[in-house]
């Protein structure tokens, strides 16, 4: 059975084939029964009444901000009513004591996950508005369409849409024992799988390859995918590969990464465990929590749940 990853499983109809008729797009704002995440510095505010959830919210307060032209995303629908984003950092969310603004990556743990992978599309696509305001081609200020999945130059027409960066993230294998690193950024002693951006013109597995080969001086042969994660910061795809280790000599760059190890596969069951702990022990291996695609690869094998 497939495993769904956090960010993964939106359960919104994106509705592409309609979207681009902006008339369509303005009525479904008349729906009293459309629904709004208004996000502040892109942060949401998370409701604790019950379950976690996203603080949807009524089109009627954000009204104003939406027709001042705050970038405004139709995310989806969902039984026949619309489901909107809005970059509310201008603008005060109206707080009560029932909700909390929070980052997304401790957001996504709490509330249900097909909520998670919509709150990752809200992110994403509002975060990508703020960063290309301008025409590439020519530096015109741009104008969104297409309820936010476009961006039209008016000068020179050229039409602009929301990147996704692909990235490789892979565990490389040999025998009883995988291939982690740790970057200078990370906290104490956490480790987790090599990754990097896909260069133009190579294939997933060659990326892969060539960034294990990068990182720790360590040569893969055959590739397999295993699955992956929209990651919204700012916005990624994370695609996970088990790699054949050819050779165990670590060379590292130490401007790339602090350290590079091999793990026994015992030792990755306890980095596991203690990753999931509230209360880890200083100074022991661990590794990213469970959100990320990175300890979910590692689990994966560590259980023997997958083999190259």
């Amino acid at each position: 059975m497939e495993e769904i990853y956090c960010f993964a499983g939106n359960p919104l109809d994106r509705v592409s084939q309609r979207r681009q008729d902006a008339a369509w797009v303005s009525s479904l704002l008349e729906d009293p029964a459309a629904r709004v995440l208004p996000l502040h510095g892109l942060k949401p505010r998370i409701r604790h009444s019950s379950a976690a959830a996203l603080d949807w919210q009524s089109v009627a307060p954000w009204r104003q901000l939406i027709e001042d032209g705050s970038t405004l995303i139709l995310l989806g629908m969902r039984d026949g009513h619309a489901y909107f984003a809005v970059d509310a950092t201008s603008s005060e969310i109206p707080s009560d004591s029932d909700s909390v603004e929070m980052d997304a990556r401790a957001a996504a743990p709490a509330i249900d996950g097909g909520e998670a992978a919509i709150l990752a599309e809200a992110r994403s696509l509002i975060d990508w508005h703020d960063r290309h305001r301008f025409c590439a081609r020519c530096g015109t200020p741009s104008t969104i369409a297409s309820g936010g999945w476009v961006r039209h130059c008016p000068n020179c027409k050229a039409h602009h849409f929301p990147r996704v960066d692909p990235v490789v993230i892979m565990l490389a294998v040999r025998g009883e024992r995988c291939l982690l690193g740790r970057g200078h950024r990370r906290p104490g002693a956490r480790f987790s799988c090599l990754a990097g951006f896909m260069e133009p013109g190579e294939t997933l597995e060659e990326a892969v390859r060539r960034e294990v080969l990068e990182e720790s001086g360590i040569h893969v042969g055959r590739v397999r995918y295993l699955a992956s994660q929209p990651w919204p910061f700012p916005s990624s795809l994370m695609m996970g590969f088990l790699g054949d280790a050819l050779t165990e000599e670590i060379t590292i760059d130490p401007e790339e990464l602090a350290e590079v190890r091999w793990f026994e596969r015992e030792e990755v069951q306890s980095m596991v465990e203690r990753s999931r702990s509230d209360d880890p022990i200083p100074g022991l291996a661990t590794l990213p929590p469970p959100l990320a695609i990175g300890h979910q690869i590692a689990r994966r094998w560590a259980f023997h749940i997958d083999s190259i």
